[in-house]
């Protein structure tokens, strides 16, 4: 079943649509709420949450790309159960590992957030992204936007780790300089 027959399906609020999305994209789902929470247990939970919330917004949106929208509702809900669990002093996964890697990129200072809209900085990155070869660009999404473990990265492109985690290296070091090109404060 293609992407336009199981929207099709949530606008029919035909209760098939949700086997239809778990059975195309269930194991897309499970691998980005996994490589956040890092729980088998929490990531179930965050898949079947968004199952529920593509329901609940299929009327009245049609997306586009069913696995983008998909993939951004289990990563925001993901995200929202890592602070939760974290607040709890509990979790796991590669986000840690993840944030810390990002965070000589972005300062968390008011000024910041003062002098760019979050609008801006997403376009830079984009075009940042635009210029970078499609084996990195594919390591440097794999990593920060699909939180995948370098081990992981590693094998889904025939590298090493050290590879990998130097390609990593340089990425952030490029996305620094070009943002820091472009007028952002970092």
């Amino acid at each position: 079943m293609d992407d336009a027959e199981i929207v099709q399906l949530y606008w029919d609020r035909n209760e098939q649509a949700i086997l239809a999305t778990a059975d195309q994209y269930g194991n897309y789902c499970t691998s980005i709420a996994k490589n956040i929470l890092g729980s088998c247990e929490d990531a179930e939970e965050c898949v079947n949450d968004t199952y529920m919330n593509a329901w609940n917004s299929m009327p009245p949106h049609r997306p586009n790309i069913l696995s983008t929208f998909l993939g951004k509702i289990v990563r925001n809900l993901s995200l929202n159960r890592y602070k939760h669990n974290t607040a709890k002093k509990r979790g796991g996964g590669e986000l840690p590992a993840v944030l810390n890697e990002l965070s000589d990129l972005v300062s968390g200072k008011d000024d910041v957030e003062q002098e760019i809209t979050r609008k801006e900085l997403v376009n830079t990155i984009d075009a940042f992204l635009d210029t970078l070869s499609p084996e990195k660009r594919s390591i440097f999404i794999r990593r920060y936007w699909y939180t995948d473990s370098i081990l992981e990265i590693a094998k889904r492109h025939g590298m090493s780790d050290g590879a990998v985690s130097a390609t990593l290296s340089r990425i952030r070091l490029k996305l620094h300089n070009y943002l820091l090109e472009r007028g952002f404060e970092l």
